[in-house]
């Protein structure tokens, strides 16, 4: 006989397998009703959780891991400081576990060494491919978030990118802008973030008519707004004309405005200028930054919710998850072009 699944377990008890999850785990915010509802489902079906989810219910850590490369980065610094605060109201405390871009810590991430110190991982890979993390054991229960190709073993969560990546281009576009420079991804080897807003990129000047000039595209050496400053200078002094900066990130948009401004080039009057993030000192440039924001709060919670599920017993095929996005109209490409006069 087949052993009985999380899912049988909802499915029997008329619930979603996240209050089953809650109920496994103890977690003391279900009603008595279903909390015996779900029990009785349990008892029938002699179900019985994998280890993890044994753990929670008889002495698990009560630690989550979230693992990324850099906590500097501001958009790491406030996704960590939203799911830290979800995973509170949950019961369960944040551990954070910075990789530096390095693939012997990212190994390290989906080894066995977490086992017996966190109940589950967050983790947005920077260089470990998807079929070396697919060989991950599941001794400890992983959700990848970011833009990293994930393995279809493996549950996944991200924003479309590249269609958010088109959009923003596309509106630059619409403001008049015919030479869309893209700014701030890495001169050495791309990251996967990089790569699908550079697709994105690409695909919204498609859409707007405009030709892709591979002059237009301005790599830094690090993902920082001091090198994509010294990137769209470098490029004021090879003689590069554009009109509008498509930027890979706020920290990029942040250097190139700043280096706009130091050259004299007026913003949004001579360069239209986008960023990615909304991170926290994105409204507070000159002019405000119209950037992309991903929903934080809408990826947090799928998250961990399907982390959840994995600690509880889940273990079917990984699912993969788009989380929306919008743009943010600020002074620096505003919404609409306002007529001279």
């Amino acid at each position: 006989m087949a052993k009985a699944r999380l899912q049988d377990v909802a499915e029997l008890a008329g619930v979603s397998m996240k209050t089953v999850s809650n109920v496994v785990r103890g977690y003391v915010h279900v009603r008595p009703d279903t909390r015996a509802r779900v029990q009785r489902a349990i008892d029938d079906l002699s179900y019985s959780p994998n280890a993890s989810g044994r753990s929670l219910a008889t002495g698990r850590s009560g630690l989550l891991a979230l693992a990324f490369s850099d906590i500097s980065i501001p958009y790491y610094s406030e996704l960590a400081r939203c799911v830290s605060t979800l995973a509170r109201d949950r019961g369960y405390r944040l551990l954070l576990e910075q990789t530096d871009g390095t693939l012997e810590a990212e190994r390290a991430i989906v080894s066995a060494s977490e086992a017996g110190l966190v109940d589950g991982v967050l983790f947005q890979p920077s260089v470990l491919g998807s079929a070396e993390i697919a060989q991950h054991r599941g001794d400890v229960p992983v959700v990848l978030l970011g833009e990293a190709t994930a393995p279809i073993s493996v549950d996944h969560v991200m924003i479309d990118n590249v269609r958010a990546a088109s959009e923003v281009t596309q509106h630059l576009a619409s403001l008049g802008a015919k030479r869309i420079a893209f700014v701030g991804h890495e001169r050495a080897t791309l990251s996967p973030t990089s790569k699908v807003r550079l697709a994105g990129y690409q695909q919204g000047l498609e859409e707007a008519g405009l030709s892709l000039d591979m002059d237009l595209l301005l790599p830094s050496h690090a993902v920082s707004s001091h090198d994509a400053a010294r990137a769209v200078s470098g490029a004021f002094d090879a003689g590069v004309a554009f009109d509008g900066l498509v930027c890979r990130d706020d920290l990029a948009a942040i250097g190139a405005l700043r280096a706009l401004d130091e050259a004299g080039v007026r913003v949004p009057d001579d360069v239209v200028v986008s960023g990615w993030d909304d991170v926290s000192m994105a409204s507070f440039t000159r002019p405000g930054l119209t950037t992309v924001r991903p929903d934080l709060l809408a990826l947090a919670t799928s998250a961990l919710d399907m982390l959840e599920q994995r600690i509880a017993g889940y273990d079917e095929i990984g699912r993969h998850r788009l989380v929306d996005f919008e743009l943010v109209y600020r002074g620096s490409a505003p919404e609409r072009r306002v007529a001279a006069g």
